[in-house]
């Protein structure tokens, strides 16, 4: 397997992970007290759109040609890095 395909199948896997770990904030925004639903609902939604830019980059990071992989993957991992600290926050603040 080569760099480039190991890299996209481990950040498939962790994308997986962070996809169950929105869906369970969901849940609790849609159990939580009225003020803090729209709140916690609002956070959801930005989660979700940077999962979506980086699940664009990741597309983007597949289709890439050997020679353009070192360039499409510093945006990828601009786009990874924002939702992971946007996941790590939203993880505090749901507790």
């Amino acid at each position: 397997m080569t760099e480039k395909n190991a890299y996209i199948e481990k950040t498939k896997a962790q994308l997986d992970q962070w996809n169950a770990e929105i869906e369970k904030l969901k849940a609790k925004a849609d159990e939580a007290r009225a003020d803090a639903k729209i709140h916690y609902q609002e956070e959801v939604e930005k989660l979700r759109e940077r999962r979506d830019h980086a699940q664009e980059q990741l597309a983007k990071l597949q289709a890439a040609s050997d020679e353009a992989w070192d360039d499409v993957k510093d945006g990828f991992e601009h786009a990874w890095h924002s939702l992971s600290d946007a996941l790590h926050k939203a993880r505090e603040r749901f507790k």
